[in-house]
């Protein structure tokens, strides 16, 4: 019986027959690649991976270099015996708080770098520190599951908040000084307190992770909230209810050792218009916040991004890594204006002075950094 596909054949000029390379499917014939046509595929597969490596190599040179360019030294180092969690600047800036491990909170002149006052008073770390509009009082919390209010001018303790089921890790005070804002790492909650009262109002419910940052609007009618489940959230006076949850940068996320796409960090602008998040994809994001839509991505650290803060003149935001760096963008364009570089680990929390001029870093290197900031 004759094969239904037959080896085709061609002459060469001698007059000889020779096989043609091909092959048979079915009743098609398909022409194998030659040995030239192989190499060629196979260098132009190599000449891409190696431009492929060239371009990252060079933009990593290029991101180095501009990186050198703006790199700036600290003013001044205030060095503590344990690392260090929280630190703010008192409305006047004549105070700066510092608060770590040690569960000491410490007063410093950020002129000088005396220390003027140390509290005592916490059975766990500091984990966060806010001053009072007026300046009269510093809010503390700590791991010990309490939130407690100093006395400035008496260094004395006015009283002690409880009621959160694990360490406090956020306080933030409104504006007008009448709310006071706390997260727990085990609840998942925020609770909102009247300072006049030293009572608890209400407890706002809704992510399912820890709560790591919260920031009341300059008009005290919004409040944001950043958590390890993923999520920004938005919740309006006077019902405090939720009005919008924003995701994270899950573009290029990376997973926490929860297992959740973490925000670590949120800090509205002045004038209540933007609203940055810092997140473990190592990125820091701009968003705008009546859009509640992202703006722009500021990329450039190499590890999570654990605290944010805009300048008061709202042009300019700051941003602190686990990578031991503080940077300096622009708002909204997020040009790089400087490159804080002397931590020698994570950066935990940032502060500016009123004036804008200095920039306070904490860090897990025992130590507060003081940064001249351009304008």
């Amino acid at each position: 019986m004759r094969d239904s596909a037959v080896r085709p054949s061609h002459r060469h000029a001698t007059g000889t027959l020779s096989p043609v390379k091909l092959v048979t499917e079915g009743t098609r014939f398909v022409r194998r690649p030659s040995r030239r046509t192989l190499g060629i595929v196979l260098g132009a597969c190599l000449l891409l991976v190696v431009a492929g490596v060239l371009f990252v190599v060079l933009q990593r040179a290029w991101s180095a270099a501009l990186d050198r360019s703006v790199t700036r030294s600290a003013r001044r180092t205030l060095s503590h015996p344990d690392l260090v969690h929280a630190v703010a600047f008192s409305p006047d800036g004549r105070k700066l708080a510092t608060g770590g491990a040690d569960r000491l909170i410490r007063l410093w002149d950020p002129g000088t770098g005396s220390i003027t006052a140390m509290f005592v008073g916490h059975d766990g770390a500091i984990r966060s520190l806010a001053f009072s509009p007026d300046g009269r009082t510093l809010v503390s919390g700590g791991a010990d599951q309490t939130i407690k209010l100093w006395d400035l001018a008496s260094g004395q303790l006015r009283t002690t908040l409880t009621g959160h089921a694990g360490e406090v890790t956020f306080v933030a005070v409104s504006h007008d000084g009448q709310t006071l804002a706390s997260s727990s790492s085990e609840d998942a909650t925020i609770w909102l307190w009247d300072v006049a009262e030293r009572r608890h109002v209400t407890t706002l419910a809704g992510h399912g992770d820890v709560v790591n940052g919260i920031a009341f609007a300059p008009d005290d009618k919004t409040l944001v909230s950043a958590s390890d489940d993923g999520t920004l959230r938005l919740w309006e006076a006077p019902a405090w209810e939720r009005v919008a949850t924003m995701q994270g940068n899950w573009a290029n996320r990376m997973r926490s050792g929860t297992g959740s796409v973490g925000v670590r960090s949120v800090a509205l602008s002045p004038n209540g218009r933007l609203m940055a998040s810092g997140d473990w994809t190592t990125t820091v994001i701009l968003w705008d916040l009546s859009a509640r839509q992202k703006l722009v991505a500021l990329g450039g650290h190499r590890r999570l991004v654990r605290a944010v803060a805009f300048a008061p003149d709202g042009h300019r935001l700051a941003s602190g890594s686990d990578d031991g760096s503080v940077r300096l963008w622009t708002v909204p364009s997020g040009h790089l204006l400087a490159l804080y570089s002397g931590h020698e680990d994570n950066v935990y929390a940032i502060a500016f002075s009123p004036d804008g001029r200095t920039l306070a870093s904490a860090s897990g290197d025992r130590t507060v950094k003081l940064w001249d900031t351009p304008r």
